[in-house]
Formats: C-alpha cells, sequence, structure tokens
C-alpha cells in the first residue's frame, strides 16, 4: 500500500496500537527538546523517576524564554537546568543561543526521526521531514526516560502547493491562508502534510514558518518532505551525513485533501485577538501602530531578517513607533551582521535585542495600553504580550517592515521600491560554541543537582474518590488559551519552578478572584470549570494545567479541548470531560454544584455518564475520552503516581 510521509513517519516508530485515526497508539520517540520555562518541571519530574542516562537518541535543554535577570530567580534556574543536564546526559543551549525551534533545526534535527518537545511550536522541525509534536513536560520526561508518547492516531492532511510565491507575498501568508480558511481548530486531530510542485521555490526555513504556526490551527504536527532542499540545508550545516530521502510514495492518499495555489495569494494578517481571525493587509490598511517588530520561531529565517532590512535601508522608521528586532539564532545573528543587515536595521532606527524568546511570550518589549502591535509572532491571545489589555496583529517580515516605515498598516505591494532578492550567504556560520555536549556516564554521574531558593518540589497528588461535589468556580467561552489559564511573561514565568507561587496568577486574565476561591476549595473537596470550545488553545506549558489542579481543580467540563492541554489535564488527575448535548452548557452557571457519584466505576464502565447539578432538578449528560491506560492514570491521581505504581510492581 502507497504511503504519505506522515504515514511512513509513524509506522515506522509504532510500538503500540493501530493506524486506525482517533485511537490511540504509542510512538518511540528520538529526540525531545525542552525549554526553560517547561524544562525545570520536566528535569524535577527526571529527578522523581531517578533517571541515571537519557534513553533518547538527542535530547537538548534550551535556555530561551526566561533571559531577563532582574533578580537572582531566572539565573538560579539556569545553573540548575545546566546540572540537570549534565547529570541526566543532555545537550545544553545556554542563554543568548537562540530560539530551540530554529537552533534544533540548524544542529539536531534529523529527517525520519520523530521529536517531541515541551514547546507547542516543536512542530516547526517538521519541515526537516520529521514527525515533530508539542506535549506537555511530563510527555517529554517520560520520552527522555525511554517511554512511548501516547497519541490519538491522526488523520492526515495532504495539502498539494502549486505556483510560485508572488513579489511581496512569503511563506507566513501561507499558514495565514490556511487559517483564513479553517481558524484556530482546523487542524484538531490531524497531521498537515504539505507536498507537490510548489514546495519546489520554498526554502528549508520557508518551510520551517508554515511547519510552526500549524500548531495555531490546533494540528497535532505538519509534516513537509526530505527532499534535495533539505540536503541543501543539512549541507550548509555540514550536516549532510544526517540527511535522508522521504517522500511520499507514489500514489499515496490523504485522508482530507486541499490545494492552494501559491501564485494567487496575497498579503494577509490576523486581527486581534487570534491567529485566526486572518483578512487581507489591504482590508486594513491605514490603521496607525505603536510597535512593529520582527523575529520569534514563526519567521526565523536569514530571509526574514534580510528582507525587512532592505525595505527600511536608507530609510527612517516613522515617529513614535518602536522598531522591535527579535533575532532568533546567534548563529544566524552572526551572518545578519556580516552581510550588514543588521547595520541596515539599526540605522533605520531598530531596536536589536538579544537572540531569544522575549516579546514572544511577553519576556519583554510589551506594547503601550491602547496603542497597535504589529508582529511576525505565531500568536496574538489576550495578554499574551504582556500588556493586559493589548491590541497585537501578526503579520509577514514584509508588511512589518513597510508598516514600520509608514507609522501605519501598510500594503507592501503599495511600496515605491523593487521587491528585495535575498541571497542566503555561500558559507553560512556554524556556531556550536553555546551548545554543550552531554557528559561522559561515569563523569555526569558525579554531578549534584543545583537548587536555587526558587524550586520547589511538585506536591503529591490524591487519587481519584468516588464522590465529587464540586461548585462551578468559572463558566467561560470559546477559544480559552492557556495564555488566560496562566499568563506568561516576565512577571509569572520566573516563578516556573515553584508551583504555589505560579499557582497565584492562575486565570488572572479571566477572573482575579479565582485563586482566592480555589484556594478555599481545595479542603472542601475541589472545584469545577466549564468552557466552551477548544479550551486550553496555545501553549504547551503544563503549568496551566498543574497550578489549577494545585488549587483544587479536579473537573473540567467543556464543548471540546484542544489535544496538548486535555493531555496534561490527564496527566495531572484533572477529569476532561465534555457534553454530549451542547445545548447543556446553557443550562449551568458559575456557582452551580456538580454531583459524580460511583465515579471510579462510571469512568472505567464506559465513557458516557451523568451529572446531577445540585439543587437544579437536572442532570448533564457527558463523555470522557479516555483510553484505558488514561483511565488508570486519572484513578491514580496522575501520571507520576501512576509511573511510582508501575515501578513498585516491577521491583
Amino acid at each position: 500500500m502507497p504511503l504519505n510521509v506522515t504515514q511512513k513517519l509513524i509506522k515506522e516508530h509504532l510500538v503500540s496500537g493501530e493506524m486506525v485515526p482517533g485511537t490511540e497508539i504509542g510512538l518511540k520517540i528520538d529526540q525531545t527538546l525542552t525549554q526553560d520555562a517547561t524544562g525545570t518541571l520536566v528535569m524535577l519530574e527526571l529527578e522523581a523517576m531517578e533517571l541515571d542516562r537519557a534513553k533518547t537518541e538527542a535530547s537538548c535543554q534550551y535556555v530561551d524564554h526566561n533571559l531577563i535577570q532582574v533578580d537572582s530567580k531566572n539565573p538560579d534556574d539556569h545553573l540548575f537546568l545546566l546540572s540537570a543536564t549534565q547529570r541526566f546526559g543532555l545537550y545544553y543551549s545556554r542563554p543568548g543561543n537562540g530560539v530551540s525551534h530554529p537552533v534544533h533545526m540548524q544542529r539536531l534535527a534529523k529527517p525520519g526521526k520523530t521529536l517531541l518537545g515541551s514547546d507547542s511550536h516543536t512542530c516547526a522541525n517538521g519541515c526537516m521531514g520529521m514527525l515533530a509534536m508539542g506535549a506537555g513536560g511530563i510527555d517529554v520526561a517520560l520520552a527522555i526516560a525511554g517511554e512511548p508518547f501516547y497519541v490519538k492516531m491522526p488523520k492526515v492532511w495532504g495539502v498539494k502547493l502549486t505556483g510560485k510565491l508572488p513579489d511581496w507575498v512569503s511563506a507566513k501568508d501561507v499558514i495565514f491562508e490556511m487559517l483564513r480558511k479553517y481558524d484556530v481548530k482546523g487542524g484538531v486531530g490531524k497531521v498537515i502534510e504539505y507536498y507537490g510542485p510548489g514546495l519546489d521555490s520554498l526554502s528549508a526555513m520557508d518551510r520551517h514558518v508554515i511547519a510552526n504556526m500549524g500548531a495555531e490551527l490546533g494540528a497535532t504536527g505538519t509534516v513537509f518532505p526530505s527532499d534535495k532542499e533539505i540536503k541543501r540545508f543539512l549541507k550548509e550545516q555540514e550536516r549532510e551525513e544526517d540527511w535522508i530521502e522521504l517522500v511520499a510514495d507514489k500514489d499515496a492518499t490523504y485522508d482530507i485533501h486541499e490545494e492552494i495555489n501559491l501564485s494567487e495569494l496575497e498579503p494577509l494578517i490576523a486581527k486581534p485577538s487570534s491567529p485566526g481571525n486572518v483578512v487581507p493587509v489591504s482590508e486594513i490598511a491605514g490603521t496607525p501602530i505603536y510597535q512593529s517588530y520582527i523575529g520569534s520561531s514563526a519567521n526565523p529565517g536569514f530571509r526574514d531578517f534580510a528582507v525587512a532590512a532592505e525595505v527600511v535601508k536608507d530609510n527612517q522608521i516613522a515617529d513614535g513607533v518602536s522598531f522591535d528586532i527579535n533575532p532568533t539564532s546567534r548563529q544566524m545573528l552572526t551572518d545578519l551582521v556580516k552581510e550588514g543587515y543588521v547595520a541596515s536595521l539599526l540605522q533605520a532606527g531598530g531596536r536589536l535585542h538579544q537572540a531569544g524568546c522575549n516579546g514572544c511570550i511577553g519576556m519583554g518589549q510589551a506594547p503601550a495600553t491602547g496603542r497597535n502591535s504589529l508582529r511576525t509572532t505565531p500568536r496574538n491571545f489576550p495578554g499574551r504580550s504582556g500588556t493586559k489589555e493589548d491590541s497585537v496583529f501578526l503579520c509577514s517580515p514584509e508588511t512589518a517592515a513597510a508598516s514600520v516605515l509608514k507609522g501605519k498598516i501598510t500594503d507592501p505591494r503599495t511600496l515605491d521600491i523593487k521587491y528585495p532578492s535575498i541571497k542566503e550567504p555561500k558559507n553560512p556560520t556554524i556556531d556550536d560554541k553555546l551548545l554543550d555536549k552531554p557528559l561522559p556516564l561515569e563523569e555526569a554521574r558525579k554531578v549534584e543537582l543545583h537548587k536555587g531558593p526558587n524550586i520547589a518540589s511538585i506536591p503529591k497528588m490524591d487519587e481519584m474518590p468516588d464522590k465529587l461535589e464540586v461548585p462551578i468556580l468559572l463558566k467561560m467561552g470559546d477559544n480559552i488559551s492557556t495564555d488566560e489559564i496562566l499568563a506568561g511573561g516576565a512577571r509569572v514565568l520566573p516563578y516556573r519552578s515553584n508551583l504555589p507561587e505560579i499557582s497565584k496568577f492562575s486565570f488572572e486574565i479571566i477572573d482575579t478572584t479565582y485563586y482566592k476561591r480555589g484556594k478555599e476549595s481545595v479542603d472542601k473537596g475541589g472545584h469545577a470549570i466549564v468552557g466552551g470550545y477548544n479550551y486550553g488553545q496555545g501553549s504547551s506549558r503544563e503549568h496551566a494545567a498543574l497550578a489549577p489542579r494545585y488549587l483544587g481543580l479536579r473537573v473540567a467540563l467543556v464543548k471540546d479541548f484542544a489535544r496538548i492541554h486535555w493531555q496534561n489535564l490527564v496527566n495531572f488527575g484533572v477529569l476532561p470531560l465534555t457534553f454530549i448535548n451542547e445545548d447543556d452548557y446553557d443550562l449551568l452557571e458559575q456557582g452551580d454544584v456538580l454531583e459524580l457519584t460511583d465515579l471510579r466505576n462510571k469512568i472505567k464502565q464506559g465513557n458516557e455518564f451523568t451529572i446531577a447539578v445540585k439543587g437544579k432538578g437536572h442532570s448533564i449528560k457527558v463523555q470522557h475520552l479516555l483510553s484505558e491506560r488514561q483511565v488508570e492514570i486519572m484513578l491514580k491521581g496522575g501520571i507520576i503516581n501512576w509511573v511510582k505504581d508501575r515501578q513498585k510492581k516491577t521491583i
């Protein structure tokens, strides 16, 4: 039977289950990546598992999120992460080396491999002919320890690309076109696989741009073939020996079909406050801006900065506008300096920041209240920028550069200049000086973990009780993001390794009283939340499940979940339920008390059961989508308890 690239990757790594869409499969994981906003918990979990040595082919801990050192919290955690990588046999990418996704692509990604990362944009490395997926930190910790990664077998959505991008239109507009058509839920339960003659004009980094924002479609992953372009990229990175050809078989089929003619695309932009709120740039041209920001993992390529530099060269940015330059890797920044592009950006009025995630996750470069920010970042969820009432638009580097010159959103096609022709450096810089290799085993065993005062162990979680009587502390609408459940940014993320402290920020964007009410519920049996569609979209940070669980969250009842957050809830013993009749959502009010009786038997015996609403005289029909393995995890109170129980049984 002819196979597409996704099916080949899954078949090669399948360790349990069958390749039937919607059923649970277990996959062998070859590589992992963690970043510092999620990695501290991963390393604490590895310590709790008493891991001796990473069992993956390559695992790397990146420090790219928490780079601001206003006090000792971040540098202390960096020392902890360094000691943990030395102890467990991981690579360590030091602060300033760059964003995990492009750096991993440059230095470690290999066609034909699986990659699991505790960052939702890990899917960016699908550009390399990999099956690259984001997951919660505990899933990544288990993969590092040699356990399979369990996920529902996705449908494969084949997107055939034809034609060639016109001038002033770039790869960002390709993924915007997908978001314009299908919004932030369009990719749920699917791997998106791009193929066709249109690929010939897309570089490896162009493909990275498209694959990165597959996360914004809700996709399990995005896959590109490993073809001559990937061979060229790896040769430039002096890693040609890592290349293998991996393309779809002739006559391969897809579960879903789509075709995009690149020649017909125009500059697109996502309006506040969703990546799916996409319109043509021409439709909102003239809207004033306060900030224009280029960079991030969503536009990390050399050409993404170089084309902006050529647009603003020998010009001056508009008065009152901040032009923020966010380099994505130290290696790439070196080449941009050598080629003179950084000088062009600076002389025009650009502000150069260190290589890292920075403003993309609210770690600096926050916009002013009530002003518009134009960004090449992947997300514009409410408050993600670091400003609570922000107004963030997402766009391509071409649109960002054109707009910063005019001080207003500008269709780059209206500029009175020729479209820049960018050539990649013939001999790009190869720089792994800040990428520490794993220590030899005997040397690693001598390393002691360095724990600063901000490190706090994960509290013990109790098992699922047989009866729950829980009030609904929050009732929310659709598309609640993990940034709204637990914010990122310079104010919050320094507490990522201290659960009691970081929990104080839970749901604060939605309701500032949640923390107090949640904490009070703990000794009374906990509480529930109710939500709409796509609950938990966005970042993979497991803190968004763990912190509310610490504050007594036992049940999340919604219309449907985003994949990674759903898995994180399961991993930490929060029962994820969905309405069978979605109209029942309207019957529930904040403050209602849900009664769940004979609960352990009900979730074991079937997927559907009924919840009574205390004092209201009606019941709600609900369902869970847990596999038999996940039911066991839920009954144990979470995956940490489940792993410990398994270890006891093998002694």
